[in-house]
């Protein structure tokens, strides 16, 4: 009998969020956490996220789907965006978790988890790496993939079935 697999996912989710809506759509994430334990064997998505005081009921409804928020204090900067940059929680909570998940799923077009996708794949930890967009994710990414190793999927086509629909 084959063992069930265990794979963790990852998930810069403003990268996730932006990339998505640079498509014209939105994510609906109650549609994206089945998505990715039917797909890729994720048992656990890890959701990181800037933390914003009034966005608790967003944060509990995350949860309630499944997902396991990660928050980073955020800075509201003199433009009065906000700025909850994730890369690092992402990166060392990928590293906590290592000896226990079979592989690791990685959500992001961001150039700046290079070296974590390369040190996974040097010891055999990554499953995939979803890039939200195909046509916005960073140079370095690409270079770690090849015709014999294709380790991207791409949520480019996935509209249909994971935009928002409303209630």
């Amino acid at each position: 009998m084959k063992n069930k697999e265990n794979n963790y996912a990852f998930i810069d989710s403003q990268n996730l969020n932006l990339s998505i809506r640079e498509l014209g759509w939105r994510l609906d994430f109650g549609r994206f956490r089945p998505y990715l334990k039917d797909k890729y064997a994720v048992t656990k998505a890890f959701l990181f996220i800037g933390y914003v005081a009034g966005n608790e009921t967003l944060y509990t409804s995350l949860q309630n789907m499944g997902y396991v928020c990660i928050f980073k204090p955020t800075l509201e900067l003199s433009d009065g965006r906000v700025k909850g940059n994730v890369d690092a929680e992402l990166v060392l909570h990928t590293m906590i978790e290592l000896k226990n998940f079979d592989q690791a799923v990685l959500v992001s077009g961001d150039g700046d988890f290079y070296c974590l996708v390369e040190y996974l794949l040097k010891i055999d930890k990554l499953k995939k790496m979803i890039i939200p967009n195909q046509k916005q994710y960073s140079g370095l990414l690409k270079r770690l993939s090849s015709p014999n190793r294709n380790i991207f999927d791409f949520m480019n086509s996935l509209r249909e079935k994971l935009k928002y629909r409303g209630k």
